[in-house]
């Protein structure tokens, strides 16, 4: 009885009928889902590799302070109590952006 459905199914016309939705599910999925975080991914890692030593970083887990020294994979980051190495990975874009522009001052 299941093989006689499926093959009723399968003989069907609407081959093509479930194929286009799915192209389009895959199509939006990828503009909205990967290609944005590739793009933020590129950004982080654009960032990381400019900053240089004294610039004021924040990192992911919300600690403030200033680039004393760089490694290949790794900062030293100058905070209030003394020295602490960070993985480059841990140093959070949009924060440190923040941090480092000039609050706009409105007349």
């Amino acid at each position: 009885m299941i093989a006689t459905i499926f093959l009723q199914a399968a003989a069907g016309s609407q081959g093509y009928g479930m194929l286009i939705p799915m192209v389009l599910i895959i199509v939006v999925f990828y503009f909205f889902m990967i290609r944005p975080q590739v793009k933020k991914q590129k950004d982080q890692k654009k960032y990381v590799d400019e900053l240089k030593k004294g610039d004021r970083v924040v990192t992911t887990a919300g600690i403030h302070g200033r680039i004393i020294d760089i490694n290949e994979a790794t900062f030293l980051v100058e905070v209030d109590n003394g020295k602490i190495r960070f993985d480059k990975s841990a140093i959070s874009l949009d924060a440190s952006k923040a941090l480092n522009t000039p609050a706009v001052v409105k007349a």
